[in-house]
């Protein structure tokens, strides 16, 4: 039965009950009390189903707003937790960032004409410690051939032991002994950086890397793309005569290595940098000595033996596959012939072509050439070599490198065979 009927029945009842006290109304007032009862019910049945609406609206906002503040209180717990540990971390690595330890190191094995062996060739370790954001202090500590000492093959040095001033945004100072800005080894030497087991011999007899010295250097960028090193510092040491009485010609032996270091004759040494084309790194540097022989060459009627270096390096890499060059050339002062014949003029140069497959495997070739008497073509003793071998990393800091090598010494004196090593840098 329907609310309508409901309500006609209990209406009717009511007249009904009332007859005596009013009179009974007609059927038409009695359809017009029903259908404005109708109107008001449908407008309560609205109502009420608003608001049930309104109320199932209500909690499911409820419920929304609930689980989004649980949501936020967890994103908030976790960044809480994560910005905890980024202070902690950022705290220690401050307390720690001031002064870092680095290094790197190689065992190379070298199965050559000349003979087997095994050598811990390289050992060193980085300490560098910065004071404030414009002072730094930079060194390098190195053991080579594992053992020094009386009678040992070995040496302790002191490669790097310089404070560096950061006196502009893009310009800084160096003050102590640094590597000389030149080739491309010199500076940058650590074994998982460059293809072979061994140093190439052109930056290793020409150049000759690894070369420090002591003085003041300043570098910086001068345009986009384009840089400069200027520096002044002690010298190379060219003694006419060895212990031996007979000449000696090999700028490697002239180094001093700042022990004590004759300072009679500085030496001056300029680089161009440019690497405005992605991945492509050019450099020319001019060096020059007015005195090779730091004074030695008094005793033999000549004034001073001054010296010239210039040497020019390409470094390009394109996608897997790099490309180094470098050319290098010594001018000297020979008139009296001091030196062994020819050896006032020194060049050497190589090509390095390289291919890396992914991160972890690499090859490479090279030829090389270089002459400590190419002043003399009938004094002239050309050392020519090809190498051929791979690198692998199998971590970025860590590489394994096998190659061979052969020569074609105009002397004769080839030294053919194969160099197995493994080397390091943190």
């Amino acid at each position: 039965m329907t609310i309508s009927k409901r309500l006609v029945m209990g209406i009717t009842c009511l007249i009904g009950s009332q007859t005596s006290v009013a009179a009974a109304p007609t059927m038409e007032e009695v359809w017009q009390l029903l259908q404005a009862q109708q109107a008001q019910i449908e407008q309560l049945q609205e109502a009420l189903t608003s608001s049930q609406r309104r109320l199932e609206d209500a909690q499911s906002r409820i419920a929304s707003q609930s689980a989004n503040q649980s949501a936020r209180l967890t994103v908030a717990e976790n960044a809480i937790e994560a910005t905890a540990n980024s202070i902690e971390t950022v705290a220690y690595n401050n307390e720690g960032s001031d002064t870092h330890i680095g290094g790197y190191g190689e065992l190379h094995y070298n199965n050559l004409d000349s003979g087997d062996e095994f050598d811990l060739h390289r050992f060193v370790l980085f300490f560098n410690h910065k004071f404030n954001d414009q002072f730094s202090l930079y060194s390098e500590l190195e053991v080579e051939h594992n053992i020094a000492g009386e009678g040992q093959v070995g040496e302790v040095e002191v490669e790097q032991a310089f404070i560096r001033w950061d006196y502009n945004a893009n310009h800084h100072a160096d003050m102590g002994v640094f590597l000389v800005p030149v080739g491309i080894l010199n500076e940058t030497h650590e074994p998982d950086t460059f293809y072979g087991v061994e140093r190439n011999s052109v930056e290793k007899q020409i150049v000759p890397a690894t070369w420090w010295e002591a003085g003041v250097s300043f570098a910086g960028e001068i345009a986009p793309g384009w840089g400069y090193d200027l520096a002044a510092h002690s010298g190379l040491n060219l003694d006419t005569d060895n212990d031996k009485g007979s000449k000696r010609s090999s700028i490697r032996s002239a180094r001093q290595k700042t022990g004590k270091a004759n300072g009679d004759s500085l030496a001056y040494t300029a680089r161009l940098r440019f690497n405005g084309i992605a991945g492509l790194q050019w450099n020319a540097t001019i060096q020059y000595q007015a005195d090779l022989a730091q004074g030695d060459a008094d005793a033999v009627g000549i004034d001073e033996i001054d010296a010239m270096l210039f040497e020019t390096n390409l470094n390009y890499q394109v996608g897997s596959f790099g490309l180094r060059a470098l050319y290098a050339r010594w001018d000297i002062d020979n008139e009296i012939e001091i030196l062994n014949a020819g050896a006032d003029e020194q060049e050497g140069w190589y090509l390095e072509p390289s291919y890396k497959f992914g991160d972890s495997f690499g090859l490479f070739a090279r030829y090389s050439s270089y002459d400590l008497t190419a002043g003399d073509s009938a004094a002239s003793n050309e050392k020519k070599q090809f190498d051929i071998g791979f690198n692998y990393w199998p971590q970025e800091n860590v590489v394994i490198k096998v190659d061979v090598q052969r020569q074609d010494n105009d002397n004769g004196d080839d030294n053919d065979g194969f160099n197995v090593g493994v080397g390091y840098s943190f």
